[in-house]
């Protein structure tokens, strides 16, 4: 039998060693949850409202826009091993998981790496053994790739996990996704691909390049893509696929692990799904093997489409903040009928058969917003403070100077520089330039809306402000007043009327990603547990956790393989549905 972590061909398998010595787990058990002896920082969740993340992420994204395609290093990994990987349990059969966007706030992603470690979970009557393979789906790192956010977000907590190589000795591959792109992949491969020790805590890291290939029990494949957001597919891929097909016939059954769901994102942007269908109707569909199961993260929630040839799931709850589920499509048409791709596969019709939270829970979710996004994201309403202290000044300055019959215009050229600020800064928030797709009219119509309720709260603001003895102040203490006490109150009122903003445009779709974004819920997680039989039977057991653990010590099982931290409070999953079962 073919060792779990060594390719069937390829030369790569030299830089696979299957001594121990260079395992995590040599490294001593920690006596406290202080970062010098757990050997990593535990982060809290990323503040995506705050103000320098803002623009640090909005000018990232312009960059990987501009220069996405100079950075791209797909092409040079042709000099990389070409290996096509072999997964089998001692049964004949395997036990594989899958995980996405895990490397955001502690409580979340280590709740999820634990239940991933431990040696078997019993769940609705299911008793499930730990994997011998763990396939993350992308974004294994927030807010972007950098070898200390990798450290304190990703690798850190999976190492506290499982910091020794367990017996089964199981191995891990990893799909890129955006946030894993934001640094021209450089931190990915050095982490997933060229790592010396090719050890990922107790996971042996198993691929030589950024998209991989697995021979699975019972000629099934696990085929792993790297498309750089929805770019087109680079041709050393290309060609690694092709050598790869020439194994598959009618008898192969596929998983195709892909980053991001884009049989949904198609439903509004048509050419979403163009690159996958390529691939699947030139590299997969000539050899007579059947595609039957597209898995993706990048949407931070659980949803399952089911039509008449796959299974089309959404995983991305490894850690990340969630993501709405009330808003999904019931029914979506693969490819879309509007796609400009000349040769597109035949289009069917997917219903959506499940998904997690369910759509009720997703919505109270949405009306929390009000007491989230002020305590989640302080900075933000320090802006907002100060953007509105700013406002009311110039228009007080105007009102003062109209009361007195002085010129005008000089006072006036602060108050419309402040009005274009807000009005172009809400146009701006309804869809960032991160977003995909064309602006619609509802984008404009919200847009100016938000704008002008927030000129209308500076409005009653200023009236408020006037009648109040602190504007009557000399210059310096009134100023001084207005950033101390107006500042504070008017920044929370302004942060609520936000909340109020994106609880209304969600509901017509727009900014829903914000909507929850500025809440930061880390719980409603969720990961897949798949079993393959040597007869060919998948199952699959979507695996959710309604709250994450949020207080954690020593875990006094002091046995090299036991996970460093243990929570307080037991964690208890539960199936998000009942097993999926695909029959050869």
């Amino acid at each position: 039998m073919t060792d779990d972590r060594t390719p069937v061909d390829g030369p790569d398998d030299v830089d696979r060693p299957d001594d121990d010595s260079a395992d995590a787990g040599t490294a001593r058990r920690p006596r406290s949850t202080d970062p010098l002896e757990l050997g990593f920082t535990p982060r809290k969740p990323v503040p995506w409202l705050a103000p320098l993340l803002l623009i640090s992420t909005g000018l990232r994204t312009l960059l990987a826009m501009l220069f996405g395609a100079y950075l791209d290093k797909r092409e040079l990994q042709n000099a990389f091993g070409d290996g096509i990987f072999h997964q089998v349990g001692p049964d004949g059969g395997l036990w594989l998981d899958y995980v996405a966007d895990l490397g955001d706030g502690f409580n979340a992603t280590y709740s999820v790496a634990y239940l991933l470690a431990q040696p078997e979970l019993e769940i609705d009557g299911h008793r499930l053994p730990r994997a011998r393979t763990l396939v993350m789906g992308g974004d294994q790192v927030y807010p972007s790739a950098s070898y200390a956010a990798y450290e304190d977000r990703c690798k850190g907590p999976y190492q506290a996990a499982l910091p020794v190589t367990p017996p089964e000795r199981p191995t891990l591959f990893a799909v890129p996704g955006n946030h894993d792109w934001y640094d021209g992949l450089t931190a990915f491969l050095r982490l997933f691909v060229r790592s010396r020790d090719r050890h990922f805590g107790g996971w042996g890291t198993g691929q030589s390049r950024s998209y991989f290939a697995v021979e699975l029990p019972a000629d099934w494949w696990l085929l792993g893509l790297d498309d750089q957001s929805g770019s087109y597919l680079d041709d050393p891929q290309l060609t690694y696929f092709d050598a790869v097909a020439r194994k598959l016939g009618p008898q192969s059954q596929v998983i195709i692990a892909v980053p991001a769901p884009t049989w949904v994102k198609a439903v509004d942007h048509p050419t979403a799904y163009d690159s996958i269908d390529y691939f699947v109707r030139t590299i997969v569909a000539p050899t007579g093997a059947r595609v039957r199961l597209l898995i993706s993260g990048d949407l931070h929630h659980y949803a399952r489409y089911a039509g008449p040839d796959r299974q089309l799931i959404t995983c991305g709850s490894g850690g990340a903040y969630l993501y709405p589920t009330h808003h999904l499509p019931e029914r979506i048409e693969v490819p879309p009928r509007d796609t400009l791709a000349r040769r597109a596969s035949r289009t069917r019709a997917y219903d959506l058969v499940a998904r997690y939270p369910d759509r009720a829970r997703s919505r109270r979710y949405g009306w929390e917003v009000f007491g989230r996004l002020p305590l989640r994201n302080p900075g933000f309403c320090t802006l907002l403070g100060t953007l509105h202290t700013l406002l009311m000044l110039a228009m007080a300055g105007v009102t003062a100077n109209r009361a007195s019959g002085a010129e005008q215009r000089l006072f006036s050229v602060p108050l419309v520089a402040m009005l274009v600020v807000t009005m172009l800064g809400a146009a701006v928030f309804a869809k960032p330039p991160s977003a995909g797709g064309k602006r619609h009219v509802r984008h404009w119509l919200l847009g100016v809306g938000h704008g002008l309720a927030h000129v209308a709260l500076a409005a009653a603001g200023t009236w408020a402000w006037l009648s109040l003895p602190f504007y009557h102040w000399s210059w310096p203490l009134s100023v001084a007043a207005a950033a101390v006490v107006y500042g504070p109150v008017i920044g929370f009122l302004a942060a609520e009327l936000v909340a109020a903003y994106l609880l209304v445009a969600g509901a017509f779709g727009v900014n829903l990603n914000e909507l929850f974004a500025g809440q930061g819920i880390e719980d409603s997680k969720a990961f897949l547990r798949m079993r393959i039989d040597p007869d060919g039977t998948l199952t699959i057991y979507p695996i959710a956790v309604d709250r994450v653990a949020r207080d954690w010590r020593i875990n006094p099982d002091a046995s090299p393989s036991a996970s460093w931290l243990a929570p307080q409070t037991a964690l208890t999953p539960h199936l998000a549905e009942p097993p999926i079962t695909l029959h050869p």
